[in-house]
Parts: structure tokens; C-alpha cells; sequence
């Protein structure tokens, strides 16, 4: 193991996304933060971060979710006025 100092963050992520990586995590066996901590690592490295079986139910959680967004919608997200 390898020990770290973790912070609090006062992050917003999108509603739908949220709820599938809560599932994805709770599929996993692992917190919210340990999850999101390796996307990122993940990401940093050029790696992909999920196992096959795990996509599929990714793809599961999102349809359950109603969550329609893709990686090309990054960065035109915008909250709803109001």
C-alpha cells in the first residue's frame, strides 16, 4: 500500500454521471473517491481504466440512468438557468 494525504473537494459533476459512477463504484467494491482517484490515474497515463466486463455495465448503469452523454460532450456542458 501506499500512503497518501487526501483532501476534501467541493467538486459539481453532472446528476446522470454521478449516479453511474456510484454504481460503477458499488459494482467495484470501492469508495467514490477510490474510483474517480483511478479514472484519473488512468487517464494520466494513457490507460484505460475498466476491465470489459466492467464497460458492460457501465453501459448498463447509464441506460438505467438516462445518462446520453459521451466523451465529446466534455467541454460544452453547461447548467440549466435557473
Amino acid at each position: 500500500m501506499t500512503n497518501v494525504e487526501r483532501i476534501q473537494t467541493g467538486v459539481r459533476i453532472e446528476k446522470r454521471l454521478v449516479k453511474v459512477m456510484k454504481g460503477t463504484a458499488e459494482y467495484l467494491d470501492v469508495s467514490l473517491g477510490d474510483l474517480i482517484e483511478g479514472i484519473v490515474l488512468h487517464a494520466f497515463e494513457g490507460r484505460a481504466p475498466f476491465a470489459p466486463d466492467t464497460i458492460t455495465k457501465i453501459e448498463q448503469l447509464k441506460e438505467i440512468y438516462g445518462l446520453d452523454l459521451t466523451a465529446a460532450d466534455s467541454h460544452t456542458l453547461e447548467d440549466r438557468p435557473g
